[in-house]
């Protein structure tokens, strides 16, 4: 069973590394595949452009982000059509955030339950309530405190929590009036600004390396992935 999940994820990093580099001009330098608890994650480092770099030095962040913004939403239909055809991954939603400091990057979705899951990790009681203390002490200070919260670990580096119903009437407004990328934007930033990394790290006993979140706006469902650093 281990063997077959982990020749699905060196296959799935391979197909999507060379699709990312067709569209941006420039491959991650090592992606990190995780096929786990109905999650598909795909971790990238080494993953900024030179063109990307120039604006970066120049603290056009902003620009950097809306311009990947354009670049994955026309790669995602063939992204998706790649893991449906090629490893039998359905999904429905991709999700996506960068962490432009660390040249890292996260791809993720919710998958079907399939014969190539691997659920082997697990997180303890007291790193699951850690976990969600936090996410809801920093999502309520951000906008409401969520009506549920969903948290699994997909390996030792990786974990994924789903928070619902967590958006305020004001960013319910500017999503049907038509800035949802902007709002998305700013989200981003606010969010990863307020979490409080050193708790984070307390209850899992682990130095964290990146943390990403990104949103399905429409479901009012918001997710947060954190990825620790290797042993």
């Amino acid at each position: 069973m281990k063997t077959k999940v982990k020749s699905t994820e060196a296959s799935i990093a391979s197909a999507t590394g060379k699709l990312l580099r067709s569209y941006f001009g420039k491959g991650p330098g090592a992606l990190y595949v995780s096929l786990a608890h109905s999650y598909l994650t795909i971790y990238l480092k080494d993953f900024i452009t030179p063109m990307e770099n120039v604006l970066l030095e120049q603290k056009q962040n902003i620009k950097v982000e809306q311009a990947r913004d354009v670049v994955m939403n026309k790669c995602n239909p063939e992204l998706k059509r790649i893991w449906q055809n090629e490893f039998g991954i359905t999904i429905q939603q991709l999700y996506y955030d960068w962490n432009l400091t660390n040249k890292s990057g996260i791809l993720f979705a919710e998958i079907k339950a399939t014969h190539i899951t691997n659920n082997s990790c697990s997180l303890s009681d007291e790193e699951r309530a850690g976990i969600h203390q936090e996410i809801e002490r920093f999502t309520e200070k951000a906008q409401k405190a969520p009506r549920n919260i969903e948290s699994v670990r997909l390996n030792e580096r990786t974990i994924v929590s789903k928070r619902e119903d967590i958006l305020v009437t004001i960013e319910k407004e500017l999503i049907s009036s038509g800035f949802e990328e902007e709002l998305r934007l700013s989200k981003r930033k606010l969010e990863k600004n307020i979490m409080d990394r050193e708790y984070l790290e307390s209850i899992l006993k682990q130095q964290m390396e990146d943390i990403f979140v990104d949103w399905d706006f429409h479901h009012d469902i918001g997710y947060v992935v954190i990825i620790l650093q290797a042993v």
